[in-house]
């Protein structure tokens, strides 16, 4: 079991999170429905944190996944300004001003773990789920000017998950990849140019379906590495789920 000073590092970030969250809502007396929204993924997220510890017995809670935690916090304030936005017009200065140090702590946190050798499995899978819930956000935010396709963009890592439930193959170990690394980077900048307004639709709509057939591409070959690889080894039914993240935490 984890000890109680790993586990106080993630509820701590994630209290500051909360409070975060309650301050800017009460200043911009943004819709209830989103102080909900962001306040339900920092539980839920700190919840499943907090399990995965116990389960590993992790002893440090580690540099880099402070950085990391400290990311999902800064998601939990962008996944209800999202929400918020379906109601009414949220500062999108405001919104920019949350994913831009998202987007930057991404390459930050992996580069402390390499440097401090401090990489394990729960961080990188720790690392990535933020990142995957960071471009839900995103995707989510622009198709209500770009139009539903967006959301491709954002739910293709949970429809890949989901097919792996069906198909026990896709659940094999992938070989790393750097170009994941590069099409997730792709993703937050399109996304992010979009979000922001600094460029007219119609480009918006090309950077952003740009990103999407990388995605498309990116995903593709792993499941096509899958099929010919995978249905081979077979693939033991706990296995993980998701593709291996390019972006290591500790």
């Amino acid at each position: 079991m984890a000890s109680p000073e790993v586990q106080l590092v993630p509820v701590g970030l994630a209290a500051l999170g909360a409070a975060v969250i309650s301050a800017i809502w009460t200043v911009a007396q943004l819709p209830a429905i989103g102080w909900m929204a962001a306040l339900a993924y920092l539980t839920a997220s700190t919840a499943i944190l907090l399990r995965a510890l116990r389960r590993r017995r992790t002893a440090r809670f580690g540099a880099a996944n402070v950085i990391t935690a400290t990311r999902s916090a800064l998601v939990g304030i962008i996944t209800g300004l999202v929400a918020a936005s379906f109601v009414e017009p949220v500062s999108v200065p405001l919104l920019i001003g949350l994913v831009v140090p998202a987007l930057v702590l991404d390459a930050v946190d992996g580069r402390v773990a390499r440097r401090t050798d401090s990489i394990t499995e729960l961080g990188a899978r720790f690392d990535m789920e933020v990142d995957a819930f960071l471009l839900f956000g995103l995707s989510a935010y622009v198709a209500q000017d770009l139009g539903p396709w967006v959301l491709a963009i954002g739910l293709m890592r949970y429809a890949f998950v989901v097919a792996g439930w069906l198909l026990p193959w896709l659940r094999g170990q992938l070989p790393p990849r750097y170009w994941r690394k590069v099409v997730t980077a792709v993703q937050g900048i399109a996304l992010t140019l979009a979000a922001s307004g600094v460029v007219v639709p119609g480009i918006a709509g090309v950077l952003v379906g740009v990103a999407l057939a990388l995605l498309v591409e990116s995903f593709g070959r792993d499941v096509l590495w899958l099929a010919l690889h995978g249905r081979r080894s077979g693939a033991r039914p706990g296995a993980r789920r998701t593709r291996p993240a390019e972006v290591d935490a500790s």
